[in-house]
């Protein structure tokens, strides 16, 4: 595979749209004047002839919509706790995917150089032209179970997505997302056959937050239902960004939805360091994330996590049993040094500890 050079923004809208393909017709459909309706995401775009979706990388060509294919912008090898998932394969490896292009515009987005192609013109990436069958050999030859589309927002080129997690699940491979959930119910059930986990990054918990970021807090809340109530391991991830979203009010009002939920979804709340058009501002404070462990706790979930603080937060980072209290998982930053779980049970009372703790196929 040879990587294309990060191109002017013209060109690389035209690159990009080499590596396009029509959508798939369960993600779109018709309306009057050879206008679709996108249904990859929860903005629902009404996109005419010649124009784009807010995600710049879904646009309508002669009254057919057409979506991104056949590229990475990103690829690597990471360890499974680096995404981060916690319950799913500890200490396993995942080869991490990703195109460009994003439906928000955060202004504190650590991915911001793939997110905001075509949106911002700081934002050049260059790409790596590739096929499905390629990046599913990739892992293969690495013995590596797990695929996760991640780095850019995943749903908005779920069709490409669906295509390499099809083959890779002939392969009996592992397949996540980590996402922002700015879904809609037609791509996750359009999803659900190669979804085996996802990683939901709640934002923050008001509808005011959320519009700052260009998008709305309900379908996000809907998404993690439909998600969970469907069968695929959810994990939540909440950046802690000071004077965003970091009251104890909002952090409470969060950790009681999804312990309403269940009290068995892992939530990692994660620090946040300057970046993008928020250089100036304040890295987030240990004690930051320590308070929003200790309102996860109250709340009454079971596994909640703090990260992004290379492993400083000591027994914040690990895994306990929810009804004995003993110490499962120890980890340090992406490190595991130790894991005590034994056929998915504690080994001292033997309950059930929730994940996907044995889904460790061999290649």
């Amino acid at each position: 595979m040879q990587t294309e050079p990060p191109p002017s923004s013209d060109s690389l809208q035209a690159r990009l749209d080499l590596h396009s393909s029509p959508a798939d017709p369960t993600l779109c459909f018709h309306e009057e004047g050879m206008k679709v309706r996108c249904l990859s995401c929860a903005h629902r775009c009404l996109v005419s002839p010649g124009n784009r979706g807010i995600c710049r990388m879904r646009y309508n060509r002669d009254g057919v919509l057409y979506a991104p294919s056949g590229y990475v912008a990103g690829l690597q090898i990471d360890p499974m706790e680096k995404k981060p998932f916690y319950h799913v394969t500890p200490g396993g490896r995942v080869l991490s995917f990703g195109m460009l292009g994003c439906n928000f515009h955060c202004d504190f987005c650590q991915n911001w150089v793939s997110s905001q192609a075509l949106r911002d013109p700081r934002a050049l990436s260059g790409f790596t032209p590739c096929t499905a069958d390629s990046l599913v050999e990739f892992a293969l030859k690495h013995h590596l179970p797990t695929l996760v589309s991640t780095y850019n927002e995943p749903f908005i080129t779920a069709d490409w997505a669906a295509r390499v997690f099809e083959r890779a699940k002939g392969h009996r491979l592992l397949c996540g997302f980590v996402s922002n959930g700015y879904a809609t119910p037609e791509v996750l059930e359009y999803l659900h056959p190669f979804m085996d986990f996802c990683n939901v990054d709640l934002k923050c918990f008001s509808e005011a937050g959320y519009s700052r970021l260009g998008g709305r807090l309900k379908p996000v809340l809907d998404s993690i239902e439909h998600l969970f109530i469907s069968g695929c391991w959810v994990e939540i991830v909440t950046l802690i960004v000071p004077g965003f979203n970091d009251t104890p009010e909002e952090l409470r009002n969060a950790a009681a939805f999804l312990a309403a939920l269940s009290r068995e979804i892992p939530w990692h709340v994660t620090a946040f360091y300057p970046t993008y058009k928020r250089t100036a501002a304040t890295p987030t404070p240990p004690r930051l994330l320590e308070r929003a462990w200790n309102i996860g706790k109250e709340a009454g979930l079971h596994y909640v996590y703090t990260g992004n603080m290379g492993g400083e937060m000591g027994h914040c980072e690990n895994t306990f049993c929810p009804h004995c209290g003993d110490l499962l998982i120890q980890r340090r930053g992406f490190h595991l040094l130790q894991n005590r779980i034994t056929h998915e049970t504690c080994p001292r009372c033997g309950s059930l500890i929730a994940g996907r703790l044995l889904d460790t196929p061999t290649p």
